[in-house]
């Protein structure tokens, strides 16, 4: 089957790797299973060899679709056509363990609807391109930030590019995500658009996006720069600024 460049598809054919991941993924008789961008179904027959309570499978491409119709004949698996950067996981259940290899086009989307989608997701399992992956972890950056708040971030393995068809140009990185026993209670979409903004122009002091009386209140040098700070004294920043427009109102 020819597979679409514009979908970003690139397919696990290592036998051994996708055994690996599996393992990592460690299905139990009560999962809930959630598969993005299952393609041909690689990963997913290695999956269905394990029990599992249910395995959704979201794919964008209606040929994979239809491959995959013909292929697996099992009473578990719940096939969706659907765009999993926008796809409502909740929608599925409140305990979910979502897992894939990630179109690398669309592949930030996806971990940043997962955070939306953070209260039934304990526990997801990526494949990503590795300089996404690593960034992800230890990056400064929005969307790490984003996702750190939620979620602590475990980087698993490399993987070389002969280990796909078609071979991506990159090498790729497995990243675990587990749910924090405490997370906030926030209006994601605005904390996003407070990230985005905070994050903006890197190299520039806090001073110049934030009053100094706030940053102050907040215990930040004013003339810090943003990728200094640590996930929690975002947080504290953010919930310094709520109250401060609270205040205001």
């Amino acid at each position: 089957m020819p597979l679409k460049k514009e979908l970003g598809q690139h397919l696990l054919v290592a036998k051994g790797v996708l055994s690996k991941i599996v393992e990592f993924i460690s299905p139990q008789e009560s999962d809930l299973l959630v598969e993005i961008g299952p393609g041909t179904g690689n990963l997913t027959k290695e999956v269905l060899k394990y029990p599992f309570k249910e395995l959704h499978l979201i794919e964008i491409d209606p040929q994979m679709i239809e491959r995959l119709r013909e292929e697996i004949k099992d009473s578990r698996v719940f096939i969706h056509q659907a765009d999993a950067s926008k796809f409502d996981l909740c929608s599925l259940g409140e305990n979910l363990k979502v897992f894939g290899n990630l179109p690398y086009n669309v592949a930030s989307l996806i971990v940043e609807n997962t955070v939306f989608h953070h209260r039934c997701v304990p526990v997801a399992i990526y494949m990503l391109q590795k300089e996404v992956a690593q960034k992800l972890q230890k990056g400064a950056g929005w969307l790490s930030a984003f996702l750190q708040t939620f979620y602590s971030v475990e980087y698993l393995m490399s993987l070389p590019a002969r280990f796909f068809m078609p071979p991506p140009k990159v090498q790729s990185g497995l990243i675990r995500l587990k749910r924090k026993k405490e997370v906030p209670e926030l209006d994601l979409k605005e904390y996003k658009r407070f990230l985005t903004s905070l994050y903006a122009l890197k190299r520039k002091a806090l001073k110049n996006k934030l009053s100094e009386s706030l940053l102050l209140e907040a215990g930040i040098d004013p003339m810090a720069r943003v990728e200094s700070l640590s996930v929690e004294k975002v947080l504290l920043l953010y919930n310094t600024w709520q109250k401060a427009r609270g205040e205001q109102r």
